[in-house]
């Protein structure tokens, strides 16, 4: 029998609160949340910050703008890595998706001093291969949402050991040459029980989705 999946929460508890802010962190936390996935830019001043995309709903462009005017905006909910870091200080682990092109050190000199468990991935696979390069005891991951690459392939070119299909790509084979490799299924997203059930039984290490309540517990 397979081992229960970590319950990921996917930047946040967007269903009760904004995704990638702190009180959505905060409510992932209290839901139970294994792992806390989230989206990273970087200011033109190197902050790192939480954000999906490369523009706030003010219209700001991140990698643009001091992170002064980021958060004196109207979109001032937009917190710093850091701050996430402090919030969820090991309480599940951190799963930092890095959007930013260009940031990977930056990512780095943040979470470099965060003592509790975490991983870094992308839809960048280059730059997963850079940072395993630079640093080969990094917990690394990559994305994909389209056809199915060489798996094993793809973990050795980039070093990483958590992959990370879109949850409709996520068949038996796939666990298996994944974890064959010593690596973790991480699949989102996931939003309806019947769809955790079937990628339980499959064999999946971690189930990401915007509601971890409807996840079976661990």
């Amino acid at each position: 029998m397979h081992a229960l999946p970590l319950r990921i929460a996917h930047r946040g508890l967007p269903r009760l609160a904004r995704e990638n802010t702190l009180p959505s962190f905060a409510l992932a936390l209290e839901a139970g949340a294994d792992g806390i996935e989230l989206d990273v830019h970087a200011t033109r001043d190197g902050v790192v910050v939480v954000h999906h995309d490369p523009v706030t709903s003010d219209g700001l462009v991140i990698a643009d703008e001091a992170h002064a005017a980021i958060r004196s905006a109207t979109d001032a909910a937009v917190p710093t890595l850091a701050e996430v870091c402090e919030l969820v200080a090991g309480r599940a682990e951190l799963f930092v998706e890095i959007k930013g092109t260009g940031i990977g050190q930056q990512v780095l000199d943040v979470m470099r001093g965060y003592d509790a468990p975490f991983a870094i991935h992308s839809f960048d696979h280059p730059l997963i291969a850079r940072m395993h390069r630079a640093d080969g005891g990094l917990r690394l991951g990559v994305l994909f949402d389209d056809d199915t690459p060489d798996v094993a392939a793809l973990m050795t070119a980039t070093g990483a050991r958590d992959v990370w299909p879109h949850a409709p790509l996520v068949t038996e084979a796939l666990v298996d040459v994944v974890h064959a490799a010593g690596g973790r299924v991480i699949t989102w997203t996931v939003n309806t029980a019947s769809e955790a059930r079937r990628l339980t039984a499959l064999g999946v290490d971690g189930l990401c989705g915007d509601d971890v309540r409807i996840f079976p517990a661990r």
